[in-house]
């Protein structure tokens, strides 16, 4: 089988070395080149030595029609903003992209706008599709620009659509997320709110009702719903190195029995390969996620059925990242959409 031809521009971040661990065991690809400036010309494993004997190659720091001509797909891990053009270079050259910034996430430009910078090129922008499979596999079939989801907004788009989608959500009243990530979550570099002796024994919010993945949020609820959702979204900083555990809190139009709620799931997810739906009893845990590309979610009912609570677990750099575009990846090249991603979670 002739494998698809991948490199990684910007790999030496967390997301970065996620998506070498994962690549170095896809049977259908093969990783051609990784870049990055800081590391240029040092061998993956004297960076990162968890993959010694598992990806044999160097840090480069080509130009990008040096990385389009050695890939058929590539994965941007740039920070925001600075994937815009490089982005749109690679989709210039003819090749597919899998962007894991915000950059090519957004319909709506001047909602981007708001939160980010201008966007500089608005005609990539319209051919990017939003990469979550389990809601729009179909059209990133066909994409070759794809804006992979941020951690947050998987853990809360999953659980939520389905309730929003069938108009049970009470719109009166806002939706209230609060959900908590480990600290891999602000990336890799030097950040003293990060620091070990910062985040250890500790637990805070941050970025309270004005954290970026909170548009990416409202917008493609939108998107299933019809309507935007007024939604309240804090998040925490957990003393763990990965996962999320998003609880969303809201009030029903009408009282549901819990039977109503679970056709709803199994309806919408029953057969995704990569989110479980857990049994009356069994609510979502990050260790039970951990290194996988899984999305946990249960939920409870209160208030004699017109409270619900949904929650979701994922791992933040797989199926919140890394693991993520890796299944995006399967679908944009006819791969089957489990390829390399069957591993099971690291217990304990």
């Amino acid at each position: 089988m002739t494998k698809v031809r991948v490199a990684i521009i910007g790999a030496s971040g967390y997301t970065g070395v996620e998506l070498m661990r994962i690549l170095s065991a896809h049977p259908g690809v093969e990783l051609t080149m990784v870049t990055s400036r800081q590391y240029a010309g040092q061998p993956v494993s004297a960076v990162f030595p968890s993959l010694r004997q598992l990806v044999e190659l160097e840090f480069s720091d080509n130009r990008v029609q040096a990385v389009a001509a050695a890939a058929e797909v590539v994965f941007t891990a740039l920070p925001h903003k600075a994937a815009i053009e490089v982005v749109a270079e690679l989709h210039a050259a003819g090749g597919k992209v899998v962007d894991l910034s915000a950059d090519y996430r957004f319909s709506d430009r001047a909602l981007y706008e708001q939160w980010y910078q201008p966007h500089t090129r608005p005609e990539v922008l319209e051919a990017a599709v939003y990469g979550l499979p389990e809601l729009f596999r179909e059209e990133i079939r066909t994409a070759r620009v794809i804006g992979n989801p941020g951690c947050y907004p998987t853990s809360v788009i999953l659980p939520l659509a389905p309730v929003l989608k069938a108009s049970l959500v009470d719109t009166t009243s806002p939706v209230i997320v609060d959900a908590k990530s480990g600290t891999s979550g602000a990336g890799r570099g030097l950040s003293p709110g990060s620091l070990y002796c910062e985040v250890n024994e500790s637990f805070k919010p941050y970025k309270a009702g004005s954290h970026r993945h909170q548009p990416e949020m409202v917008e493609q609820l939108g998107r299933v719903a019809g309507e935007r959702p007024e939604l309240l979204f804090v998040p925490h900083l957990l003393p763990v190195n990965r996962g999320i555990l998003s609880s969303i809190y809201l009030s029903l139009a009408r009282p549901v029995e819990r039977q109503e709620i679970e056709n709803l799931l199994a309806g919408a997810y029953a057969d995704e390969p990569f989110v479980r739906l857990l049994p009356e009893g069994e609510l979502p845990q990050l260790s039970a996620v951990r290194g996988s590309n899984f999305c946990d979610i249960g939920f409870v009912l209160s208030g004699e059925g017109r409270r619900l609570v949904l929650f979701a677990a994922i791992d933040n750099l797989v199926k919140g990242a890394a693991g993520q575009a890796v299944q995006n990846l399967n679908l944009i090249c006819g791969l089957p959409e489990t390829s390399g991603l069957l591993t099971g979670p690291m217990a304990p």
